[in-house]
């Protein structure tokens, strides 16, 4: 599922207008990647959480002409799945009307 999609389906259950949804997303969004900053983990029960971590610089190698370069440390994001979530993925039957598009 694309943001597009995503905003249509919240501000369909939400009934609001969908620039309402797409605010929602915006805001959440950065409320969650200050809270990253902040405080390095952001945990929604059930659901999981997110966690800051800093990859360290490596050697690679650049793919268009095969030449040896150091790839700079830089911060990152790890998500680990809570527990409902999971049980809710593995114990799950399709609902109807739904598609494979939508996974």
């Amino acid at each position: 599922m694309n943001r597009t999609r995503l905003v249509k389906r919240i501000a369909d259950r939400l009934l609001i207008e969908e620039e309402e949804a797409a605010l929602f997303i915006r805001v959440w969004e950065e409320e969650v990647e200050r809270a990253l900053i902040r405080e390095g983990e952001v945990g929604l029960m059930g659901f999981g959480a997110f966690t800051l971590w800093k990859q360290v610089g490596r050697p690679g190698r650049n793919p268009r002409d095969n030449t040896s370069c150091m790839i700079a440390p830089r911060n990152s994001v790890k998500f680990k799945p809570g527990k409902f979530l999971l049980e809710h993925l593995n114990n799950r039957t399709k609902t109807p009307g739904e598609d494979n598009k939508e996974k």
